[in-house]
């Protein structure tokens, strides 16, 4: 009987994962399928550009995924029994019985954060889905010259809306409204930058804004303001799906899968959790943050280790850590910025034009390994073993 491999989740994290397995496991001993809601590969760094009229090119996993032995099942997760080793899903093609495994690869990520502030489910809109990003493309659609539109959250998804949103509809009064100060997770340098581009594309920036509040027509912060929105785009963070807690996985205070540095759950040795569900540990022993910059080194990390417990393939470990932080500022300005290899800000930026097409090059490259799942790994197959090889946690 073939080992059952089901991954979950075909985001960067998972349609990589997905690939790199299939590019060294043989199809006649092992099954991959992949599970996930969309029929085609979604980038999610892009959606503010989506929200803003961009039409993005499209990525079908059936030709993705073309001559490479993975199936496909296209449905949403429902549940996970990870006692019985099975998946739940909204799929008439399944029995009661659900999607059976024998290794799990969770890798369904996050989605937006209302964190409970009254109003935000009701009123104000998120870009962490496409489906998120098109129903604010339509509102954005509606509105007239001189309108407010108030984005909330000044991290890094805020940060690359607002921009974009200004730059592209110059006729709407665009705001920001930030709990701390304005780029305080950058360096003097880059905050210098990102001040400068604010302030050039007229954008409004509420600073220490706490907001506790959300109307139809306005926002209300800590200290009692009031903040016109005619429209409110929600970015202050994310959340794992729900469904991570209704299992038995071990889980962090945030809902997180706790995963060793082989990407495996130190409750559940069958199961492995990628990208943003995943509580991994990185450099200095600090936890990897929810982006794209985590979850492909992730997906490296956890195929090559079910690879070398199946097969007793050795491979070199992924690497952890981080080296820069890519903001883009519109289509034509962007912020490089420089860190440790635990993400702390170094004084050292690249800014402008030249950091604009870096950050371009580093979504395009990132499409890319998905779109070409297998491309660059070695062709030789490795045999599945008799008995797994026990992993020991790397330090």
């Amino acid at each position: 009987m073939k080992h059952r491999i089901v991954v979950l989740g075909a985001g960067y994290s998972g349609a990589v994962a997905a690939g790199r397995l299939a590019a060294r496991l043989h199809r006649d001993e092992v099954s991959i399928t992949v599970v996930n809601a969309e029929t085609d590969f979604v980038e999610r760094v892009r959606m503010h550009e989506v929200a803003t009229g961009r039409d993005l090119k499209l990525r079908p996993f059936e030709q993705i995924y073309a001559g490479t032995g993975i199936e496909m099942k296209f449905a949403k997760v429902t549940g996970v029994d990870v006692d019985r080793k099975t998946v739940a899903l909204d799929s008439a093609e399944l029995d009661s019985e659900g999607l059976e495994y024998d290794t799990l690869v969770y890798a369904l990520g996050s989605r937006w954060n209302p964190q409970g502030v009254p109003g935000v489910a009701e009123h104000a809109y998120e870009i962490a889905s496409r489906p998120g990003a098109l129903r604010l493309r339509e509102r954005l659609a509606t509105l007239t010259a001189g309108q407010t539109v108030t984005v909330v959250g000044g991290g890094l998804t805020g940060v690359e809306f607002v921009t974009e949103l200004a730059e592209t509809r110059p006729d709407l009064d665009v705001a920001f409204a930030v709990r701390g100060e304005l780029g305080d997770w950058l360096s003097p340098k880059g905050r210098r930058h990102l001040r400068k581009v604010v302030d050039r594309l007229g954008i409004t920036v509420h600073e220490k804004a706490a907001v506790t509040r959300v109307d139809a027509d306005h926002l209300t912060t800590a200290d009692g303001s009031a903040i016109p929105a005619a429209v409110t785009v929600w970015t202050a963070g994310f959340a794992v799906h729900p469904i991570v807690e209704a299992t038995a996985l071990e889980v962090s205070d945030t809902g997180r899968i706790v995963v060793d540095a082989n990407m495996r759950s130190v409750s559940h040795p069958d199961v492995y959790a990628i990208g943003d569900a995943a509580y991994a540990m990185g450099s200095k022993n600090k936890p990897l943050r929810m982006s794209c910059a985590s979850g492909q080194p992730m997906a490296w990390q956890a195929a090559d280790s079910i690879v070398t417990r199946l097969t007793g393939a050795k491979f070199q470990d992924a690497p952890l850590f981080y080296f820069n932080q890519c903001i883009s500022l519109g289509r034509k300005d962007g912020l490089v910025q420089y860190v440790t290899t635990d993400d702390r800000a170094v004084n050292a930026a690249l800014t402008g034009r030249v950091a604009a097409i870096y950050k371009e090059l580093i979504c395009k490259g990132a499409a890319w390994g998905v779109e070409k799942p297998t491309m660059g790994l070695p062709t030789r197959k490795h045999h599945l073993i008799a008995q797994e090889v026990p992993l020991v946690r790397v330090d």
